[in-house]
C-alpha cells in the first residue's frame, strides 16, 4: 500500500506545501462545485426566485456550521503537533476524541438548524416572495448536519497527517454525484430547491463513507478504531482550547455577514441573486487561499510539534507569499470577465449588475484578504489561535457592523455594503503583519506545555 501521509518535518519546503496544497486546492475546487452546482441548475431551471432562495441562506449556512468547523481546524492543529512529534499514543487520543466531540456535535447541529433558522431568515429580512423557499432549502440541508460535520472532521484528520489526496479522490466522487443528483431531481422528477438541497445530503454522505473506511483500514498510527471512539478529558481540552478561538472567529464573521446579508436584502432580490452569484464566484477565488492556509497550518504544527522552528518560519514565509500572489492573479480576472461569470448564474440583467458591480469593488482586493488568512493560518499552527480570533473580532464583525449602520442610511446605495469588505480587510491585514513580525510565535507551544 502506498503511504499517503506526508511528515513535513523533512525534505524540500516548497516542493512539500505545493504538493500539499495542489491536492487541496483540487479537491477545495470539486468541494465548491457543491453549492454552485445547486445555483446553476437551480437559477437556470428553476428561476431567479429559486436562485435568490438559495443564496439568501448561504450566510447562515456559514454562521451555522462555522462553530464547530473551527473547532475541528483546532484538532487539527493538535493532531499535526503530535504526528509531528511522533507521539502515538496521544496522537490516537487526539483522533478518537476529537471524532466523539464531532458526532455530538452533530446531532445539536441538527436541532438547532432545523427549529431556529425559519426565524433567523425571518430577521435577516429575507424577502417574503423568496421566504418559503429558504426554509424548505435550509432545513433539509441542516437534517443531513451529521454528513457536513463529520466530513470536515475526518477530511482534517487526513489533512492534519499530510493526507491531501485521499479527500481530494473522495470530493471528485461526491461532487460529480451532487451533479448528477441535482439533474435528476429537479430536471426529471421536478422538485424545487429541496431537490438540491437533498442532493447535497446525499453526495455528503458518501464522501463521510468514504472518509471512514479509509481511516479504518490504513496500517498507519493514525488508524481509527471503533471501539476506541471516547472523550478523553485532557484531549478534549487541548482540542476546544486550540479550537473554540477559530469556531468563534467563524461564528463573528458568520455574524458580521448576516448583518451584511440584511443591508443586500433591503435592495430587493435581484441584488440577492446577483450578489449571491457573486458570493460563489468569490467561493472560488477562496479556494488557493484555503488550500494554501491549511498547508501553513500542518506544516507548521508539525514542525513546531518536532522542534524545527527555522523550517517552520520558511514555510510560513513560503505559503504566505504564494497564497497573495494567485489570490491577486485571480482577483484580476474576476474583474475583467465578471459580467460573463454572473451571467452564468442569472439571465436578469439587474442582477448581473447587481453582481458585477460587487465584484469590481472587491476582487482588485483579494491579496489583503490572502494576507489575513495566511498570517491566521500560521499562527493556529502554532497554538495562537486566540489572535486571529480577536484581530476577526475587532475589524470583521464591530468594524464591519458598524460602518454599515452608520454609512447605509445616510447614503442608502450597494456600493457602501460592497466596499465593506476591501475596508476591513485591510484593517486585518495592517494588524497581523505587525504581530506576526513583533511577536514570538514560534515558540507558543513550548510556553503553553510549561504552564500546564
Amino acid at each position: 500500500m502506498v503511504k499517503s501521509s506526508t511528515r513535513m518535518t523533512e525534505g524540500p519546503i516548497g516542493k512539500q506545501m505545493v504538493a500539499f496544497a495542489v491536492p487541496l486546492f483540487i479537491g477545495n475546487l470539486f468541494q465548491q462545485l457543491y453549492n454552485t452546482a445547486d445555483a446553476l441548475i437551480v437559477g437556470r431551471l428553476l428561476g431567479n426566485d429559486a436562485l435568490a432562495a438559495v443564496s439568501a441562506t448561504g450566510t447562515l449556512n456559514f454562521l451555522m456550521i462555522s462553530l464547530f468547523s473551527g473547532i475541528a481546524v483546532g484538532a487539527g492543529v493538535v493532531i499535526s503537533r503530535y504526528y509531528g512529534a511522533r507521539d502515538n499514543e496521544k496522537l490516537s487520543l487526539s483522533i478518537h476524541t476529537n471524532i466523539a466531540f464531532n458526532l455530538l456535535v452533530s446531532v445539536f447541529l441538527t436541532i438547532i438548524g432545523t427549529t431556529l433558522t425559519p426565524a433567523i431568515l425571518r430577521w435577516m429580512g429575507t424577502p417574503d416572495d423568496i421566504m418559503d423557499l429558504s426554509i424548505k432549502y435550509i432545513r433539509i440541508y441542516f437534517a443531513g448536519s451529521l454528513s457536513l460535520v463529520m466530513y470536515n472532521t475526518l477530511q482534517g484528520i487526513m489533512q492534519a497527517v499530510g493526507d491531501s489526496k485521499s479527500p481530494l479522490r473522495y470530493l471528485v466522487i461526491s461532487s460529480l454525484l451532487n451533479i448528477i443528483l441535482d439533474l435528476l431531481f429537479i430536471g426529471v422528477f421536478n422538485t424545487d430547491v429541496g431537490g438540491a438541497a437533498l442532493a447535497t445530503v446525499i453526495s455528503q454522505f458518501v464522501s463521510v463513507f468514504l472518509c471512514v473506511r479509509k481511516l479504518m483500514t490504513t496500517k498507519e498510527e493514525y488508524r481509527v478504531s471503533i471501539r476506541k471512539i471516547g472523550f478523553n478529558k485532557n484531549m478534549l481540552k487541548l482540542i476546544i482550547k486550540y479550537g473554540l478561538p477559530s469556531g468563534l472567529q467563524n461564528s463573528v464573521i458568520g455574524i458580521a455577514n448576516v448583518v451584511v446579508q440584511s443591508n443586500i436584502n433591503a435592495f430587493g432580490k435581484m441584488a440577492v441573486s446577483g450578489c449571491g452569484a457573486y458570493s460563489k464566484i468569490e467561493g472560488f477565488a477562496f479556494l488557493p487561499i484555503t488550500s494554501f492556509t491549511a498547508a501553513i497550518t500542518t506544516f507548521v504544527g508539525q514542525n513546531l510539534g518536532a522542534k524545527e522552528f527555522a523550517r517552520a518560519k520558511k514555510g510560513a514565509r513560503f505559503g504566505i507569499i504564494c497564497t497573495l500572489v494567485i489570490a491577486e492573479i485571480i482577483g484580476v480576472i474576476i474583474y475583467l470577465l465578471s459580467p460573463w461569470l454572473i451571467g452564468a448564474f442569472t439571465s436578469e440583467p439587474e442582477a448581473i449588475q447587481f453582481g458585477v458591480d460587487k465584484a469590481r469593488i472587491c476582487s482588485l482586493f483579494f491579496f489583503l484578504l490572502a494576507t489575513t488568512h495566511a498570517m491566521s493560518a500560521v499562527l493556529r499552527g502554532a497554538g495562537k489561535a486566540v489572535i486571529p480570533m480577536a484581530t476577526m473580532l475587532t475589524f470583521w464583525c464591530v468594524v464591519r457592523v458598524t460602518f454599515l449602520k452608520i454609512m447605509v442610511p445616510i447614503y442608502h446605495t450597494i456600493a457602501v455594503v460592497n466596499w465593506v469588505y476591501p475596508l476591513t480587510w485591510c484593517l486585518s491585514t495592517i494588524f497581523l503583519i505587525i504581530y506576526y513580525k513583533k511577536a514570538d510565535w514560534l515558540h507558543a507551544f513550548e510556553r503553553a506545555e510549561m504552564e500546564r
